[in-house]
């Protein structure tokens, strides 16, 4: 996803767009693996020195409500975040490597189905992550 589309995104949800929101996006997106909010505050230190750590915090969760970033829960009850795709998804998250990958509506679609006829409960959104080991890690 571009810049431009993630200020269309940021935009269209409501929120300013900023030089310092898409460098905090760009970053995410770089780094290709989920991140806690630290993390990425250091990696966004080294090439913007002037970049606040509250502007970081406060980005990410400006990225999550628009959804272009979706935060992860991780051992400790810290939190990490990972750039994603605008089409409604799932994720597999490796907890050796840190690798997220977005798996596709049609893998969960099946189930949420069979939860709606057999409790009768109309479900407006899903969202569901796999928390394990990825290929690459479990093959090495």
């Amino acid at each position: 996803m571009s810049s431009r589309s993630t200020a269309e995104r940021l935009r269209d949800g409501g929120e300013r767009v900023t030089r310092q929101r898409l460098d905090v996006w760009e970053a995410l997106e770089r780094i290709g693996r989920q991140v806690s909010a630290q993390d990425l505050y250091d990696e966004l230190r080294r090439r913007h020195p002037r970049i606040g750590r509250a502007t970081v915090y406060r980005t990410l969760e400006a990225l999550v409500a628009v959804g272009v970033a979706r935060r992860f829960e991780l051992d400790g009850h810290v939190s990490a975040y990972v750039a994603c795709r605008p089409q409604h998804h799932h994720h597999l998250a490796c907890h050796r490597c840190g690798r997220v990958e977005e798996i596709d509506e049609g893998y969960v679609a099946p189930v949420a189905a069979r939860v709606a006829a057999d409790r009768g409960f109309r479900i407006d959104d899903a969202r569901l992550d796999f928390y394990g080991t990825c290929a690459r890690c479990a093959a090495g």
